[in-house]
């Protein structure tokens, strides 16, 4: 079983995927027609309505909450473990609207593939439970993304994981992913969504074996009636609780931001790899938004291989396309070049130039941290750029326990994992010394 941590931790809410058997270019708006005089009508003469093809159509934007309303369909019966998880949501009403707050970005494009699957729309609240809308959420065992996607699980997906991506932390991808393992587990339990949803959590396995022991039993099958672990027990009716107060959020005292129902980003061509600080500024947005869109990109660039695209906010597509057409091919990424001196490490160039050693070796291709003075090495000056390499967000990344061995030091274990001494001392409070058996705790990035 795989715990989330962090990002629903206000509302006492979270959701995983065990490792078991876990938008179109816009159209241009039409030009305005000509204004023309209208000539004052004579006196007494009755104005004539316009037939009903000239008249002009409004169109109204609807708040994303009524699509999503009227797109339930599982409707389980009142049940305790689904009130207590309301009363915990009810203690909390800012954490909640900030919550909802955070699927502004998503929510539009995952309800219309909920849609098109033919799902019912509670799941497209899913990622509330599993990750609180946040794309950089690292789980402590590994699960990532909005649907916090287990490794094993991803590659059975068919999601792209290296160095420089996962695809388990876009979102269109993720999201289609996530679908078709929710396609195959309401068949595998012959279309209860009751265990299906705790499949996605605890494992098939994990949940048709507590289905068989209660049947040897003689014991009822229904999800609230099962042995399963403790997190399952409580993922349910997490969700059931959420579509309640959205489904009726003044009967519980609740509000809801506002969220019009159009599509929030776009995905744009652009035409092969680009520092992602360069096309933040190109786009014309905080690169804290850029990554937010396109949090599959764990480095400071876009990936070298294809598909050479980004999703930027629906307004801000037709100036990033027109800035990138601008832009000469040797401004598309920022490097420093070092030449090596005797006496060098990489340690100490990737020091000077704060990035990390991982970003150096495989920006100039080292099998390992062997460097020989008077070589050239090209230094990404954007490697900082990322949410997988934020020191001040740990949930970012992947939580290890270290059992310190004889002859380890902080400097050693520091180096080891590549991270600093400082925030080792500070994860663990701990001063200058260690000893053989204590248990550290490190935060490190997933496949660095």
């Amino acid at each position: 079983l795989m715990t989330v941590i962090g990002p629903f931790a206000a509302l006492a809410l979270s959701g995983c995927m065990t490792q078991g058997t876990r938008p179109a270019a816009l159209a241009a708006e039409p030009a305005p027609l000509p204004v023309q005089a209208t000539p004052a009508p004579v006196a007494d003469e009755p104005l004539e309505t316009p037939p009903a093809a000239m008249t002009p159509e409004v169109i109204v934007d609807q708040e994303i909450w009524s699509r999503l309303r009227a797109g339930f369909r599982l409707h389980p019966d009142p049940h305790p473990r689904i009130d207590l998880e309301i009363r915990r949501l009810q203690r909390s009403p800012r954490a909640f609207q900030g919550l909802m707050e955070r699927s502004r970005p998503y929510l539009h494009y995952i309800l219309d593939a909920v849609e098109q699957a033919g799902l019912p729309s509670e799941l497209a609240l899913l990622p509330a439970v599993e990750s609180g809308f946040r794309v950089e959420v690292y789980s402590p065992d590994g699960a990532a993304g909005l649907w916090q996607i287990m490794p094993a699980t991803g590659g059975m997906l068919g999601l792209q994981r290296d160095w420089w991506f996962d695809g388990r932390r876009t979102v269109r991808a993720s999201t289609a992913a996530a679908i078709a393992y929710l396609q195959r587990l309401e068949a595998r339990f012959s279309g209860n969504w009751e265990h299906a949803l705790a499949a996605y959590n605890a494992g098939s396995r994990t949940v048709g074996r507590a289905i068989q022991r209660a049947r040897r039993r003689g014991e009822p099958t229904d999800f609230w009636s099962l042995d399963l672990p403790g997190e399952t027990d409580r993922y349910v009716p997490r969700l059931f609780a959420l579509t309640a107060i959205i489904g009726d959020p003044e009967k519980y005292g609740m509000v809801l931001p506002e969220i019009i129902d159009r599509p929030f980003f776009v995905a744009v061509d652009t035409g092969g790899q680009i520092d992602l600080t360069i096309a933040a500024r190109l786009a014309d947005i905080p690169v804290e938004q850029l990554l937010q869109l396109n949090a599959g990109h764990k480095r400071w660039a876009s990936r070298p291989g294809k598909p050479h695209e980004l999703l930027v906010p629906v307004g801000k597509a037709e100036g990033f396309e027109a800035a990138l057409a601008q832009l000469p091919a040797d401004e598309r990424l920022r490097w420093q070049r070092h030449t090596v001196a005797r006496g060098d490490s990489l340690n100490r160039i990737a020091r000077q130039y704060e990035v990390s050693v991982a970003a150096i070796r495989h920006a100039n291709q080292l099998k390992d941290s062997r460097i020989r003075a008077g070589k050239v090495l090209l230094i990404p000056l954007s490697e900082t750029v990322g949410f997988a390499n934020t020191a001040s967000n740990p949930l970012a990344r992947q939580r290890l326990r270290y059992l310190v061995r004889k002859g380890d030091s902080l400097y050693t274990i520091a180096r080891r994992f590549q991270v600093s001494i400082a925030d080792l001392k500070r994860w663990n409070r701990v001063g200058r010394y260690i000893y053989p058996g204590d248990r550290l705790t490190l935060f490190i990035e997933p496949d660095a």
